[in-house]
This record gives structure tokens, C-alpha cells and sequence, in this order.
């Protein structure tokens, strides 16, 4: 019942776990906004989906996400007095995808190879559980090009605290999966990725053990705990990332970035 995508690919079990599978190996699988697209198309119908009972996410070419697509950033730079209100909406459509995410009414892992940078770290925070090779490189590395990585805070908060974050935001060091696991950001670290396979399959049993509707129920029950505080913060935080982008320290970082 899913429509055909380009950027992404879709497996789905018989057992009614969907493994969505960012195909852009050429980009390092950077969130490009045909790809994000086709997500959130994807994200939509799993709200309203009560068959499947749990997602993995995945990246074809032995890397799970690079971030956002920075290309994208230019049509805004063209836009003159435009750039900013532009810059904005755009905030606030992550803001959004990553809520989608952490909302998402089925089970959600984020399997990480390769790296997880920017905004593929935020995506990977978004989810339930994060299944990472020891070896996978994890950065925010925002404010290196003159960003902030405002609609993810959080995502990172809720899983490290605050003097952790403050480390991964403010100082954007790259660190490996094995490190990111003794910080408590990821859940399960894996050597190979055979132990990765077996790792995703093993939380696929815990779960399809459980009764369907507890599972939907302890997830929303969970998320009212944290939704009160988040619902004012993605405005402010769609304010602050705009900000930064049409800032002359951004428009130098982000094209110094794409120059490189």
C-alpha cells in the first residue's frame, strides 16, 4: 500500500516490520528535499498504519546519513528578502520530520553504519533505539559552518541530558559509535554487521512479543511526558536556525562546506 519512491527503498515482512532504506549512496544519503519528501509521504501513512508493527532505518552503501543536503540551501540564497522567511519554514518542516519520527506509533531503530552527521544524527535520535557499529562516526557538526542544530536538541536532551549535549553542540566533535554508546546515546553497539543484523532481529522479537495496542499505548504515554515542554520549541528553534542561515557567518560556513 506504499506508493513508489526514488530516494528510498521499502522491505517489508511478513511479520509487518518495514525496513525503509535511504537509497542516495551517491550523497551519503543526505537528506535532499525529494528524499525527505518521500519520507514524510511514507511517515504519514505508518500514523495511520495499526498492521505494522515496527521500522527500521537503514542506508544503502554502508553509511546511514550524512545530514542535510546543503545544495538545497542555495535556491534560498537566491531568493533575497525571501531567504530568511524561506530558511525558517524549512526549520520548522525539520522540526516536524523529526517529530514524525519520535512519534511514529510503531517500534522505531535507526541502524547506524558508516556515519550519522548534523542531521542524520538528529534522525537517528528521533527514534526508538539506535543499533550503531563501533566503528560508525556520529557528529553535530552545525555550528562548524556557522549553524545551529536547534531542531534536534531535543532528541540528544532526552537521551544524554544537558552537559552531554552541550559537549556534542557546542564543541561538534566526531566521535565513534563505541563511544557514543559508553555516553548512553546509542543503545546497542555491534562489531560487524552481522552482530547489527542480529541485534535489529532480536529487538523485532522482543516486540512482536509484545501486545500491539500496550506497545502504541506506552509509546503515547511516554511521549505526553516529554511533549509539553517540546511544543514551544520548535518555533524558537525554527527562529534561531533561520537566523544562523542567512547570517553572513553562515552563508560563508555553509559554501566554504559545499566548496571544500
Amino acid at each position: 500500500n506504499f506508493p513508489k519512491t526514488s530516494t528510498i527503498e521499502l522491505e517489508n515482512s511478513k511479520e509487518g516490520w518495514l525496513t525503509i532504506w535511504l537509497n542516495r549512496p551517491d550523497i551519503k544519503n543526505a537528506l535532499s528535499e525529494e528524499m525527505l519528501n518521500e519520507l514524510l509521504e511514507i511517515l504519514k501513512i505508518l500514523h495511520k498504519d495499526n498492521k505494522t508493527r515496527g521500522v527500521t532505518f537503514r542506508g544503502r552503501g554502508g553509511i546511514f546519513c550524512s545530514g542535510g543536503d546543503l545544495k538545497g540551501f542555495k535556491k534560498m540564497v537566491q531568493a533575497g528578502e525571501k531567504f530568511k522567511s524561506m530558511a525558517y519554514s524549512m526549520s520548522l518542516g525539520a522540526g516536524d520530520f523529526f517529530k514524525m519520527i519520535h512519534t511514529l506509533p510503531q517500534i522505531t531503530v535507526a541502524a547506524v553504519e558508516g556515519a550519522a552527521m548534523a542531521g542524520g544524527f538528529g534522525f537517528a535520535c528521533a527514534t526508538d533505539f539506535i543499533v550503531a557499529k563501533e566503528e560508525a562516526k556520529m557528529a553535530l557538526t552545525e555550528v562548524s559552518i556557522g549553524l545551529t542544530p536547534s531542531q534536534i536538541a531535543p532528541y540528544v536532551i532526552q537521551r544524554v541530558g544537558f552537559q552531554k549535549t552541550r559537549q556534542l553542540m557546542l564543541l561538534a566533535k566526531v566521535m565513534k559509535g563505541k563511544d557514543a554508546f559508553k555516553m548512553g546515546l546509542v543503545d546497542f553497539i555491534s562489531k560487524d554487521e552481522k552482530e547489527l543484523n542480529a541485534q535489529i532481529e532480536e529487538i523485532q522479537k522482543s516486540v512482536l512479543k509484545g501486545g500491539p495496542n500496550a506497545l502504541r499505548s506506552t509509546k503515547k504515554m511516554i511521549e505526553a511526558v516529554r511533549v509539553l515542554e517540546q511544543e514551544k520549541l520548535i518555533p524558537l528553534a525554527a527562529d534561531l536556525f533561520s537566523d544562523c542561515l542567512v547570517s553572513h557567518e553562515g552563508q560563508e560556513g555553509y559554501n566554504s562546506f559545499l566548496q571544500k
